[in-house]
């Protein structure tokens, strides 16, 4: 994802926002039970560290499953497995009528690193002020992961009898290490979860521009993830007699045309539909530069401005940036090795080789190796020749109840159908043939979208109504 720094406009952002909420009815108060329960499993999954350096995915997912057997789940319904200790998956199952097959709901426990030194507060510490929750996870995704539980949860008490099964996989290594859970879990028990549709709850679904909603996006495919390293070697020497054949220099320069390259503009089924969609929602200059890149050939002028935008420039087309860089191995010698991490998000229908190479291109230096770092973070001299997935189907089941909450929820407001900008779980369960939906009602303005970012936050009326949104669909969904 894309993120933003904080502005001045939040505070305002959230007064509207929350005046907002008040003029549908649909504002929730922390005391409602349902958000003060989901609140308390949100906090104690912020303050689980489960980052890959340091932290532990299996200490959440026991700490998920106490909790769901503390709410009547019997203890043969909930398992937690994986590959070693720090890395166990949770897996519940409510039971229905069999009428129809299980829907999958999958989120991810593990989250990006995160600095003490770096952050204004500790970032796994679950700290609630000026309308916000803030810590490590508050946007991606233990808010969607504390939805899930609390959902089941109130299903369950109910004594709520569903027409299908309902899967919760909560699970390990999405955004890094070589654990991933729902790939394992598809390798190794693929009965548990097995289903006839899944749903993702990794993406916040409402985009709004100060507090107010500007349209319901519903994820039916993604980009493909990618990381690629490069390394250029030199004989190094004194400091005191540089030379220009330097390998930070190298490394340094590569990195300067990648910054100034633009893949090549394209869009989609999917993104098409989705600009098409938007083009009826949108106003003035912003509504038209949409209309024109619509048109065949599309407006380079119309492309160039709407790149200007990060959420936009990230739709249209692959995109690959620099994450990390080392190099040196003394204050006072010359560097014998640099390396740069660039990280890409490519377009379905291309694949890791492909941008691999153009990658050499666009370095346009055979000295620096160009290598791809795989899903087990092994480095290879070529890369994956994966294209991604076709979008699903539209299945009924899915949408039309989805346009109906939503109608009812933010009067007004349409679902679009979208590609994600980033990478998620939904790779691997809609490789293994799992249509895929990422379906959430999280809502994130557009100046303040800080996934993977310092000082992560989720608004406070956001959270509540997501969750209360995401009870009400799973329930409808999946009633008689």
């Amino acid at each position: 994802m894309y993120w933003r720094p904080i502005t001045s406009t939040m505070a305002s952002t959230l007064a509207s926002a929350a005046a907002a909420l008040l003029l549908t009815g649909i504002g929730h108060a922390q005391t409602e039970p349902s958000n003060a329960l989901a609140r308390d499993i949100f906090k104690e999954l912020v303050e689980i560290n489960t980052t890959e350096s340091v932290g532990n995915v299996t200490a959440a997912s026991e700490a998920m499953a106490q909790r769901l057997r503390a709410a009547g789940f019997p203890a043969e319904d909930i398992q937690i497995l994986g590959p070693n200790d720090r890395k166990k998956n949770l897996v519940v199952r409510l039971h229905g009528s069999g009428k129809h097959k299980p829907v999958l709901l999958i989120g991810h426990l593990d989250v990006v690193e995160a600095r003490r030194e770096d952050w204004t507060a500790d970032p796994f510490k679950f700290v609630e002020k000026d309308g916000y929750f803030f810590g490590r996870g508050t946007q991606d995704m233990k808010n969607g992961d504390a939805i899930m539980v609390t959902t089941l949860i109130r299903l369950r008490k109910e004594g709520f009898r569903p027409s299908r099964d309902i899967i919760l996989a909560l699970t390990a290594d999405e955004e890094s290490g070589s654990s991933n859970g729902v790939e394992w879990l598809l390798k190794n028990h693929r009965d548990l979860i097995d289903a006839q549709f899944v749903l993702n709850h990794d993406g916040n679904a409402i985009t709004s521009d100060h507090g107010k909603p500007l349209y319901f996006e519903m994820d039916g495919t993604e980009k493909v993830y990618g990381d690629f390293l490069l390394t250029a070697t030199n004989p190094g020497g004194h400091s005191s007699l540089p030379v220009p054949d330097n390998a930070i220099y190298r490394i340094a320069a590569a990195l300067d045309r990648l910054a100034h390259y633009d893949f090549p503009f394209e869009l989609n089924a999917v993104t098409r539909g989705y600009y098409q969609r938007m083009a009826t929602i949108e106003t003035g200059q912003r509504a038209a530069d949409i209309k024109a890149i619509l048109q065949a050939p599309p407006d380079k002028q119309a492309i160039e401005r709407l790149s200007r935008d990060a959420i936009d420039h990230s739709i249209m087309r692959t995109t690959c940036v620099a994450t990390r860089l080392d190099g040196g191995h003394a204050n006072n010698a010359l560097p014998q090795r640099a390396r740069a991490t660039v990280n890409c998000r490519i377009l379905p229908g291309h694949s890791p080789e492909e941008v691999r190479r153009t990658l050499i291109d666009v370095f346009a230096d055979p000295a620096i190796k160009v290598q791809y770092i795989d899903n087990q973070g092994e480095v290879r001299d070529a890369a994956s020749d994966y294209r991604g997935y076709p979008p699903p189907p539209l299945l009924p089941e899915v949408v039309k109840p989805l346009d109906k909450l939503v109608a009812q929820m933010w009067p007004g407001l349409k679902v679009v159908p979208a590609m994600s900008a980033g990478a998620s779980d939904g790779f691997y369960t809609s490789a293994a043939g799992l249509p895929t939906y990422v379906v959430g009602g999280i809502a994130i303005d557009k100046d303040n979208i800080r996934a993977h970012g310092r000082d992560e936050n989720l608004g406070v009326e956001s959270f509540y109504r997501g969750n209360e949104f995401f009870y009400r669909y799973l329930k409808t969904i999946t009633s008689h």
